[in-house]
């Protein structure tokens, strides 16, 4: 991080600087999971089963787990800024083609050309901020990235359930394309300037290897594994089930179940105090245990209970991931922070991409009750899981990283 800021960047020029790290954010998760409100349309317009339509999310998971190791590298490499807008813009690309689709393979490839180019924004914006960002203002970038997160995240959610509704599923995508175009515009105005020399590439592999016998920090990303697995798998399968009696919800109104996910911006700093008072390992098991029991509330044929249950859950989720994102500073040594938050992304979005495909084998079996259960079984062998390995921890740092 500069200890010095060149005098354009003091002042009244900070905010602007701020709202492009929050465009950053909000483009990065503005389609990454937009088509769960519409796979209920999907599944019946395709002919195709609910797995099968649930891979246009698990795709683009797939694809960020295997990109997000490199993205750090070439941000070093050849700028954060340069590798940021070049994703952002290259992002319109596979979301526009998405509308052009004449099968789910076909859709499901955009969809995951679209997930390779997220870490460029994603991971080299963190990259950004912990490295170039003025001392005093990283806690107020920081929480403009995770807003953004949340909020793109809400936004490509409502808007494509809503638009696909009234003006087909393709529509959905032409209007994500044109906001993502919109976005990275007004980014490539407002995101600051690179003030620090391009560095060599680091060779995380040696190191890469000394971190896998580190027990703790493979409980860490089994903890990252679980929550991504948690919210992919609930908010995919959960439409299939708002779509079917009793409740027979259209893509619109099962948009709106999403707003759950705006809680994030409120729960974030307030689970960073929590964290500090409890503890991450404490933290992290009371946060899965109410998961589980918001996953009960949802069985209720009354909507208000599923509503509620999906809130709970949700919140859960982001204490949970702000405990684990907090002990991963604690775990290993900062030199090797960079090759350990590579491998606690990929887990995390390896468990998005699992969450997406697995509950489908549970749905075949027992219906959205049978789901439930996967994911509650799933939460209780991770809190053994910390038990065993964890050892309590405070850290002052419970900001997430990973909001969307």
């Amino acid at each position: 991080m500069t200890e010095a800021t060149p005098s354009n960047e003091r002042g009244g020029a900070l905010p602007a600087r701020r709202f492009g790290i929050f465009l950053a954010g909000f483009s990065a998760f503005l389609g990454m999971y937009a088509t769960q409100p519409i796979l209920p349309m999907l599944e019946r317009l395709f002919g195709v089963s609910k797995a099968e339509a649930a891979l246009t999310v698990t795709a683009p998971t797939i694809a960020v787990a295997i990109a997000a190791p490199f993205a750090g590298a070439l941000g070093s490499r050849f700028g954060h800024r340069r590798i940021i807008l070049g994703a952002l813009f290259g992002l319109t690309v596979p979301m526009f083609l998405a509308a052009t689709a004449t099968s789910v393979p076909a859709l499901v490839a955009w969809r995951f050309a679209q997930g390779l180019l997220v870490p460029g924004i994603y991971v080299v914006t963190i990259a950004l901020i912990a490295e170039e960002w003025p001392a005093g203002g990283v806690a107020k970038a920081t929480a403009a990235f995770v807003a953004g997160n949340v909020v793109g995240g809400f936004t490509g959610r409502l808007a494509s359930g809503l638009v696909a509704e009234h003006f087909g599923w393709r529509a959905a995508f032409v209007l994500l394309g044109g906001l993502t175009a919109l976005a990275a515009h007004a980014a490539s105005r407002a995101l600051p300037r690179s003030h620090r020399a391009r560095r060599p590439v680091a060779s995380y592999g040696p190191r890469l290897g000394l971190l896998l016998e580190e027990p703790r920090l493979l409980a860490t990303c089994a903890i990252g594994f679980n929550v991504l697995f948690t919210q992919v798998a609930i908010f995919t399968y959960v439409t299939f089930y708002l779509a079917a009696p009793p409740f027979g919800l259209g893509s619109a109104a099962i948009s709106g179940i999403f707003v759950v996910y705006l809680l994030g911006a409120a729960v974030t700093p307030l689970a960073g105090r929590w964290i500090d008072r409890v503890g991450s390992r404490r933290a992290v098991s009371t946060a899965f245990g109410i998961a589980i029991v918001g996953g009960v509330l949802t069985l209720s044929h009354r909507l208000g209970w599923v509503e509620l249950g999906l809130t709970v859950t949700c919140t859960a989720v982001f204490a949970s991931q702000s405990a684990a994102t907090a002990f991963l500073r604690v775990v290993v040594p900062a030199e090797a922070c960079s090759a350990a938050s590579g491998l606690y992304v990929s887990s995390y979005y390896l468990g998005g991409a699992l969450g997406g495909v697995a509950p489908a084998v549970a749905w075949h079996v027992g219906g959205w009750p049978a789901c439930v259960a996967l994911v509650a079984a799933l939460q209780v062998a991770t809190i053994a899981l910390v038990w065993r390995f964890w050892r309590t921890a405070r850290s002052p740092e419970g900001v997430a990283l990973l909001a969307a």
